[in-house]
């Protein structure tokens, strides 16, 4: 969602004559964007700004502007510790960034807006013709959680719930195809929550699917306690909407669950994980796990790989325990930091090891893939398959936004090789 927001702050800035440059060294205006998920983000904040610092030691200051979760939760305390920063600005008001340059460019004193106007932000927002050129392209569709998870900053710092009309998501997704995308992903901090008079994401996907432009509709970050039968459903109908759900479980025990608040069981977990293969049997996974939860046993812990390893997700991010200022686990007795790393390493071990499996079945087999760009190398492409796996094509032909069956022949954890073939062996497609 950075990505998405930070596009849009580029938009906005454009108005007033405000370009992007690769060069730090040229910038009049430089805009930090944050996220706040995890720990040492603030920390993160002062090492830029002290680069910053020193491009400009002896030139005329730029306009220092922070934007973004780190702003909306630590505001105040950053304009008060850094004096190089000038402004803070929280997810829900950076619409308003070009009123604080202008005012910024009249040295008026530090600014803070951090109220939370969601509504306001998308009314400017939609006004925008997007401009991200990009053949996958982000569109956030709905913003806020209401779950309240013990380790979660996102209901403080992006606020309750809130989602877009159709009407305005269509308007934009039909902007960012005639702007070249091929592939939409509905963005969302709990995007299956998506509701809009009673029009939920699955109606959404339907009605993106109609441009007929758009091949290819991914969305994320789901939580379970969401995800019901007509968005299964859509992924049955649709054939536009790609094989691979990233669907958070965060711990494979029910104990540890219910102490982050997630509402949800591993037996409903695993309940919508088999309605899914019952209606698409080549549907993979991804997930988030966080490792060392305060009160984990190593017994919860080996119940989490356990899941792991019956689901068999094709990625697995994982990450130990970071305490958030002002959730309700931030004061709970952590895990021993050395234990929790040993559990992170064990763990992560055991997802390679998943993840090797599937890479090393996907050899010698046939995927369709989507080309966004073309690599240093000369006639190098880069493109992603159904299941976002990196693949790389030699080719005197220009890919850039086709959709070509590939066959494998090498690749690691990280990166596929592959080579066009013109006679398609229909028996031999990935799964």
């Amino acid at each position: 969602m950075n990505e998405y927001d930070s596009n849009r702050i580029v938009d906005l800035t454009k108005k007033i004559n405000y370009l992007p440059t690769d060069n730090l060294s040229e910038a009049d205006c430089y805009i930090l964007n944050t996220c706040h998920i995890r720990e040492k983000a603030t920390d993160k904040v002062y090492h830029d700004i002290g680069r910053v610092k020193k491009e400009f030691r002896n030139k005329i200051k730029p306009i220092v502007i922070i934007v973004g979760c780190v702003a909306q939760a630590e505001g105040e305390i950053l304009l008060k510790k850094e004096k190089y920063i000038d402004a803070v600005t929280g997810p829900q008001s950076y619409h308003k960034i070009n009123d604080i340059i202008l005012r910024l460019e009249k040295k008026l004193k530090p600014i803070n807006f951090t109220e939370f106007d969601v509504i306001e932000k998308f009314d400017n927002l939609n006004s925008l013709k997007n401009s991200d050129n990009k053949i996958s392209s982000f569109l956030t569709i709905q913003e806020g959680c209401d779950k309240f998870c013990k380790f979660c900053v996102v209901p403080y710092t992006r606020g309750p719930e809130f989602s877009r009309s159709i009407k305005e998501l269509v308007k934009e997704a039909n902007q960012l195809a005639k702007n070249g995308a091929k592939e939409i992903n509905l963005l969302g901090q709990n995007v299956n929550a998506f509701n809009y008079e009673n029009n939920k994401l699955s109606d959404l996907i339907y009605e993106i699917s109609k441009i007929r432009n758009i091949k290819r509709i991914r969305y994320t970050t789901s939580h379970p306690k969401d995800f019901t039968k007509d968005l299964i459903e859509a992924h049955k109908n649709c054939e536009k909407l790609m094989p691979l759900v990233h669907l958070p479980v965060q711990s494979g025990s029910n104990k540890i669950l219910k102490a982050m608040n997630r509402k949800h069981t591993v037996e409903e977990y695993l309940e919508i994980v088999q309605s899914l293969i019952k209606i698409k049997p080549n549907i993979k996974f991804s997930s988030d796990f966080i490792i060392g939860y305060p009160g984990e046993s190593y017994e919860d812990f080996k119940e989490t790989i356990d899941l792991m390893n019956k689901v068999k997700f094709i990625n697995s991010f994982s990450y130990i325990f970071s305490a958030r200022p002002g959730t309700p686990a931030f004061d709970l007795h952590k895990t021993d930091p050395k234990e929790a790393k040993t559990r992170l390493i064990e763990f992560q071990s055991s997802a390679e090891k998943i993840k090797s499996i599937y890479r090393g079945k996907l050899i010698n087999k046939i995927i369709n893939v989507l080309f966004e760009n073309k690599v240093k190398n000369e006639n190098m492409y880069f493109g992603r398959d159904q299941y976002f796996n990196s693949i790389i094509v030699k080719s005197s032909e220009n890919l850039i936004g086709k959709i070509k069956a590939i066959k494998i022949t090498k690749g690691n954890q990280n990166t596929l090789l592959g080579e066009i073939i013109t006679k398609l062996d229909e028996t031999n497609y990935a799964a």
